[in-house]
């Protein structure tokens, strides 16, 4: 990893940790004067968002924009970086009840629901999903059409055409035999709907061009792709302290993965030709898409 990409990454990683503490504090002090009985949202939303990650998906946000030679962070791009994050947030959030995948850790620390209890995690997902479009409807330094654009990308991105039904089908496929094409198409809703929104949403508030978002859709498809792949391989050869989450349950809960319809060392394979794929679709941007570079094989190289 360069030291220009790893200062990349620390400043953007700071960014949206502060940035998010500060939405929370500013929620946290608006329910205040409504009664107590929000205190435990409010406290469980502080929770969630302060609870450390990689923030891959506000990063994909910012790099794109740089792309597109936007210069640093300004207000409106935190903006949408937070929503990114917050949607993410909260299909974590959901994604750990005992009712989806029932994981008791996240990210090292109890899920919401054990730290808490089912009722308020499932408020304080919702509550993030509600706040996610606000921020983008409230994003400064954009003009209307493009906030209306972006709420369009999110809401696609995070509903039935995306991570829902993406998760619908995950559970359906469960103790099922499902053909690679299937898991393909599974994994691009339910986990890269997202990260190609992240992308794109970052080219739409950078003013890109109809090429320039379709190139960037393009890298946002592949490395979203790659990242389940990772994931899968991940759940195989990591372990629960470095993951942050229990290691082995796809197996466990007898879901399909890369791994098990490609074998260990063809999923790797994949992870890589998606890899390649993606930083091709780059050629256009020349070295302003090196953070987007970076963030590729930041993807296929982490450990957790």
């Amino acid at each position: 990893m360069s030291k220009r990409f790893a200062d990349f990454l620390l400043a953007g990683k700071n960014q949206v940790d502060q940035q998010l503490a500060n939405f929370a504090a500013d929620q946290a002090m608006a329910a205040s004067g409504l009664g107590g009985s929000l205190d435990t949202i409010t406290q469980a939303c502080t929770y969630v968002l302060t609870n450390g990650g990689k923030r891959v998906r506000p990063l994909m946000v910012y790099a794109a924009a740089q792309a597109l030679g936007h210069k640093g962070h300004d207000t409106g791009l935190d903006h949408v970086a937070c929503a990114l994050e917050m949607i993410h947030t909260y299909s974590l959030i959901h994604d750990d009840l005992p009712a989806m995948d029932d994981d008791d850790l996240r990210r090292g620390r109890p899920s919401c629901h054990k730290a808490f209890d089912e009722a308020t995690a499932i408020l304080t997902g919702d509550a993030l999903q509600a706040r996610a479009f606000e921020l983008l409807a409230d994003a400064p330094g954009l003009t209307a059409a493009q906030r209306v654009a972006l709420i369009k990308s999110l809401a696609k991105a995070a509903g039935v055409q995306g991570m829902v039904g993406g998760q619908a089908m995950d559970i359906a496929a469960t103790n099922t035999n499902v053909n690679l094409q299937q898991l393909q198409s599974m994994h691009a809703f339910k986990t890269g709907a997202i990260i190609r929104a992240a992308v794109t949403m970052g080219g739409i508030a950078a003013n890109a061009s109809v090429q320039q978002l379709a190139a960037l859709d393009s890298y946002g498809t592949h490395i979203g792709l790659a990242f389940q792949v990772i994931d899968d391989i991940l759940d195989v050869e990591g372990n629960t302290e470095t993951l942050g989450k229990t290691q082995g349950k796809d197996d466990k809960a007898n879901k399909p993965t890369y791994v098990s319809l490609m074998t260990l060392d063809g999923a790797k394979k994949e992870s890589q030709r998606l890899l390649q794929t993606a930083l091709d679709t780059l050629v256009e941007f020349g070295v302003s898409a090196d953070p987007l570079r970076g963030l590729a094989h930041y993807i296929i190289s982490r450990d957790r």
